[in-house]
């Protein structure tokens, strides 16, 4: 083919042509990359994030969902979730990039803080659209015997002498009860081991979740319980034990959850989640 070319009047030239078809192409992918199904990252460990999983499922939308730690409880999600734990952003930035994923859905749990933040950290030095889907906090008005601590070490300060405590912080919460004052200090855990507590004023509790309201009535009455000690995690379904306490007149310490990333994109319900993957 023969070109013809003018500088003077803006011809173009063979290389000038080669550019811009090129350019053309280079323009065409990058839109087709920015229009491709998305392919979501559900970091898991909640209720929500199952109600999630089954709805992504439902829509047939791409999505691989992340665990830090073992499942509790004996409901599934309807795709097997992978452990997953990451020392620090850098390594989950790198499977989040080996995973080509186009977006990342924080479901996790509410005090699993250091994964938060790690996966906004990654999300934003990626550049993609990351989102945390929260539940709304418990709060005290309206329950006077109700208390907040900052944490569980200002909370084991504010234990009566003598107390009967039942605990629902988990094991790794156990150090921040040195100079424990109370009775007995009744932890439960939701997974069968033979690990021996660190102290002797320490008796676990070992039970399946759900947990019913009458359930925990009957197991505080057994257990001869006069305070609750729980962290914060809002919702319906971890909610029983405080509404058991309510019921038999129990004090109640609530552990706040900590302070989120600044600039944290969040959402409160799986509805608002849901909508935010049907606009990635």
């Amino acid at each position: 083919m023969a070109y013809r070319y003018s500088c003077a009047r803006g011809g173009a030239t063979p290389a000038d042509v080669l550019s811009r078809a090129l350019a053309s192409a280079a323009r065409t992918s990058k839109a087709a990359d920015m229009i491709k199904d998305p392919n979501i990252l559900l970091l898991a460990g909640s209720f929500e994030a199952r109600c999630v999983a089954e709805a992504l499922t439902a829509r047939a939308v791409q999505y691989d969902a992340w665990l830090s730690e073992a499942p509790r409880g004996s409901a599934p999600m309807p795709q097997m979730p992978h452990l997953r734990q990451f020392d620090d952003s850098a390594s989950l930035l790198e499977a989040v990039q080996a995973g080509g994923f186009t977006a990342i859905l924080d479901a996790g749990h509410v005090f699993d803080r250091a994964v938060t933040q790690r996966a906004y950290q990654a999300a934003t030095a990626l550049g993609l659209p990351y989102l945390r889907l929260a539940r709304p906090a418990w709060q005290t008005e309206g329950h006077p015997r109700w208390q907040c601590a900052v944490d569980v070490e200002q909370a084991n300060a504010m234990i009566p002498e003598g107390a009967r405590v039942f605990c629902a912080t988990g094991w790794d919460s156990l150090p921040a009860f040195d100079g424990f004052r109370g009775a007995s200090l009744m932890l439960r855990q939701s997974r069968r081991h033979s690990r021996a507590a660190p102290y002797p004023f320490v008796k676990l509790v070992f039970g399946d979740p759900p947990f019913s309201v009458e359930d925990e009535k009957s197991l505080f009455a057994l257990l001869g319980v006069d305070l609750l000690i729980c962290r914060n995690l809002g919702g319906d379904a971890s909610r029983t034990k405080l509404d058991a306490a309510d019921a038999l007149g129990l004090d109640v310490i609530l552990i706040d959850r900590l302070q989120a990333p600044e600039g944290l994109p969040v959402v409160l319900g799986v509805d608002a989640a849901l909508a935010w993957v049907d606009a990635l």
